[in-house]
């Protein structure tokens, strides 16, 4: 059966989706709401800070797409109205702002949501233990050397997991007390 006020081809079975066009304005409330939740999403993400668009651990990495389902689902779903979409913006930016707060001042919170920079390598020696915890490939590891223009292993002094899932390569020149490393297990 056929909603009143739309015209239809073909066939009405109660179940049918609408695939290829619904009413004029549907379209307008999209091209509307999208752009006031757009402009919103840029001003939750400048409010929020760099570290939304930095490299991202799990929880930054869990927000962002929060955010760009919440985005699509104010964009297409008519249940939503821009006030709710805009309101779970908001949500999922303040609770990203509180968890960042308490990360950065509370070393113990920040263990729980934060995982550990791993080292991998030291001195030119794999560690096979610390590969297989952190389901990485020893060819990884040499990727990440040779990327940083370094042909020979013994060269290096070590590589790190780091907590948003890169791989830092310290050179035996460029290790130096090795202090950058003491918050490393």
């Amino acid at each position: 059966m056929a909603r009143a006020g739309r015209r239809r081809t073909g066939p009405t079975d109660e179940g049918e989706q609408i695939m290829w066009f619904d009413t004029w304005s549907a379209l307008g409330r999209i091209l509307l709401i999208g752009v006031a939740a757009y402009a919103l999403v840029v001003c939750v993400i400048r409010i929020s800070g760099k570290r939304t668009l930095s490299q991202l651990n799990a929880f930054d990495f869990i927000v962002t797409v929060a955010l760009g389902s919440t985005l699509a689902t104010i964009l297409l779903s008519k249940d939503v109205s821009w006030a709710e979409g805009a309101l779970a913006l908001a949500l999922l930016a303040g609770l990203q702002l509180v968890l960042a707060l308490l990360s950065s001042r509370v070393p113990a919170f920040r263990s729980v949501v934060t995982a550990r920079p791993a080292l991998v390598l030291s001195h030119g020696r794999i560690d096979t233990e610390a590969l297989r915890k952190n389901r990485l490939a020893r060819s990884e590891v040499f990727q990440a050397i040779r990327s940083s223009g370094i042909g020979d292993v013994t060269d290096v002094a070590a590589v790190l997991l780091e907590t948003n899932g890169t791989l830092s390569v310290i050179t035996e020149q460029q290790f130096g007390d090795g202090s950058a490393l003491d918050e490393v297990p």
